[in-house]
């Protein structure tokens, strides 16, 4: 252990491990094969980067997320380590040309998807390798219980019958009790030393509260917490908005979605990570490599998908030890929304027979045909051509890509970006002088917020659709705007790509992988079910129901979360509140929320003070339903 410290700190500058990471090197150090179960946050890359240090050889890391690998790679790389990441879009060439890198060129860490496993001439070359350590990170991705099935990872337990002296290392932030048996299960562990940090989190308080209008009470929470904050929100339209609402209200927000680019995603992480911009909203594509340790409040504005995802994401808040917030607001239309979000958009098996059907016709592959076949491919004209639904269609290709039957990179094929550089009163007296334009920038301005600010990206297949004519008018329409100086316009043509990785057998390719997308949807609806089970249930700790979830018992309340503070009495003299409405009515006519924000008291308790006063005769309300002396 004692190298293992000298490597920590002249790499990576610390001087000691946390608990759970000295114990999980130990067990590698020690030749077991180890079980690494560690919440968001925990520090689970040093648990295999460290031990391969330590050892002679390369560590094979075994990855699902293509960013993941990339950073960190990109983080070895910058403490001169050297690693490689066999991500997709690499020519067999190329790949040949880093494996012999790593067998010739003393690398420390080889990355790859679970799908390199499924090459047969990639799987000999690294048996080649001196293979030191194997580290499965998102181990819960094995398991056709976890959040990610993907069957690929079934392929790791026969590296076992080749490197049978070589431990192996799982990890994973978020497994419930079943995931954690089928990790072990599936992927051969033999006799592992299982280590679990405790997912309880003693500083972080978890809210939930009923909001009707959502922003306001956001408003209420930031005005409350100053420190930095994270707000995750449905969709892209709603960072803009929700970024441009707070501003307006006087806060310094940015935005992260995915259909950023990398310039944009780097400059407002970095404005965010100084507090240029202490305010984030961002949908679930902010997430990874986030190591902000004064985060104060994480607001959910809608349901999550699940509850590994719900606890990952709140855990952003608060790792400096000091008190923290995770709030999630909740209204009675949110599950409906949920619903809508995340289970309508679940591809069932004669949808995606469909859409690989129509996929095979869309590029004219004969049965039997296909394999190995590399097409560009545009995600929005693909659905357009067959009337499509888009995020239906997309997650059938993401289960196809994770099946190994298509390989699909870089969902987006054709970014058409606009910013208006002239006034939006220009822009109307514009339309008034062109009424023949108006129905294509009436589609861009109703749905696309903060395209007088910034550069947006603009579907213009969506925009068409919605203005009643064709995609080519609408790029015309921005040209000839770009040359009236009204807009800047840019547009990169940089395709996705689909790989076919087996012949075309339509219903005998669909049928074979039917069993693990019926399963895939039931866990999703599952998942979504005790989401829905924890922000209904008012007569337990927060706390424990999360830790219920991860298989964790727990003796005692937490003691801070919206339920425990609910148990405790309400202590304040009704009397020196009538005192405060009554003078603050002097002072001018004020609504139930105004007067509830100078007296900083919950409106619905308040709501019961105010109809005494009413009974008593001593204030009325007016036709703006605000309250006045009588």
């Amino acid at each position: 252990m004692q190298k293992a410290l000298q490597i920590l700190e002249q790499y990576w500058n610390h001087k000691s491990f946390r608990s759970v990471q000295e114990d999980i090197i130990q067990s590698v150090l020690d030749g077991n094969d180890t079980f690494g179960l560690m919440p968001t946050g925990g520090g689970k890359s040093l648990c295999f980067q460290v031990p391969a240090m330590v050892n002679e050889g390369i560590c094979l890391v075994i990855s699902p997320l293509v960013a993941l690998m990339k950073d960190q790679v990109a983080q070895l790389q910058s403490k001169n380590i050297k690693a490689i990441a066999l991500t997709g879009g690499i020519k067999p060439d190329d790949l040949i040309d880093l494996l012999d890198n790593c067998q010739y060129g003393n690398y420390k860490f080889l990355y790859l998807s679970p799908e390199r496993l499924e090459q047969d001439w990639v799987l000999e070359r690294i048996k080649a390798l001196p293979i030191s350590l194997i580290a499965i990170d998102e181990a819960h991705c094995v398991s056709q219980w976890g959040h990610d099935f993907r069957p690929s990872y079934l392929k790791i337990k026969n590296l076992k019958s080749h490197f049978t002296k070589i431990p192996f290392v799982a990890l994973t932030a978020s497994a419930t009790p079943q995931v954690q048996e089928d990790i072990v299960t599936l992927l051969g562990l033999e006799n592992p030393k299982l280590f679990q940090k405790s997912f309880a989190r003693e500083n972080l308080g978890y809210h939930i509260i009923k909001a009707e209008d959502k922003l306001y009470k956001i408003k209420q929470i930031l005005q409350k917490n100053t420190g930095p904050s994270i707000i995750y929100v449905r969709n892209r339209k709603n960072c803009h908005d929700y970024a441009s609402q707070l501003n307006t209200l006087g806060f310094k927000a940015t935005f992260y979605h995915g259909g950023l680019s990398v310039k944009e995603k780097e400059a407002n992480m970095a404005s965010w990570m100084k507090e240029v911009n202490p305010i984030m909203i961002a949908t679930n594509a902010f997430g990874m490599g986030i190591d902000k340790p004064n985060v104060k409040t994480v607001i959910h504005v809608n349901l999550p998908e699940s509850l590994e995802s719900y606890y990952q994401e709140a855990g952003r808040a608060g790792r400096n030890g000091e008190k923290a917030f995770a709030v999630l607001l909740s209204s009675p239309s949110d599950v409906i929304q949920a619903e809508s979000q995340f289970l309508e958009v679940l591809p069932e098996v004669a949808f995606l027979k469909d859409v690989y059907v129509k996929l095979c016709n869309y590029f004219q592959i004969a049965y039997g045909e296909g394999i190995a076949e590399e097409f560009p491919f545009s995600l929005t004209h693909f659905c357009h051509q067959y009337k499509l639904p888009v995020l239906k269609t997309f997650n059938g290709l993401q289960f196809l890509d994770r099946q190994s039957i298509i390989s699909l990179s870089n969902e987006q094929s054709e970014k058409v970006q606009v910013q208006f550089i002239i006034d939006s009163r220009e822009v109307i007296r514009y339309i008034s002088l062109h009424p023949n334009d108006e129905p294509i920038l009436n589609s861009i301005l109703r749905n696309y917020a903060g395209i007088f600010e910034m550069q947006t990206n603009v579907n213009t297949v969506f925009v068409a659709k919605n203005a009643g004519t064709t995609e080519t008018n609408v790029l015309n329409l921005l040209e000839k705007l770009k040359g009236l100086g009204v807009v800047e316009l840019f547009s990169t043509q940089n395709e996705s790509k689909i790989t076919f990785l087996e012949v075309r057998e339509d219903d005998r390719t669909i049928n074979r992988v039917a069993k693990y997308l019926e399963k895939q949807n039931l866990n999703k609806k599952n998942q979504l079910a005790s989401v829905v089970a924890f922000v209904s249930d008012e007569l337990q700790c927060k706390s424990r129901l999360l830790l219920t979830y991860f298989g964790e018992k727990s003796e005692k309340d937490c003691g801070i979360c919206s339920y425990c503070l609910s148990q405790k009495p309400k202590e304040f003299s009704q009397e020196e509140i009538r005192k405060q409405v009554l003078q603050l009515v002097n002072e001018a006519p004020k609504t139930s929320r105004e007067l509830s924000e100078n007296i900083r008291m919950e409106e619905k308790q308040l709501l019961i003070i105010l109809k005494q006063l009413l009974e008593y005769n001593l204030i009325t309300i007016n036709t703006k339903n605000q309250f006045t002396p009588i």
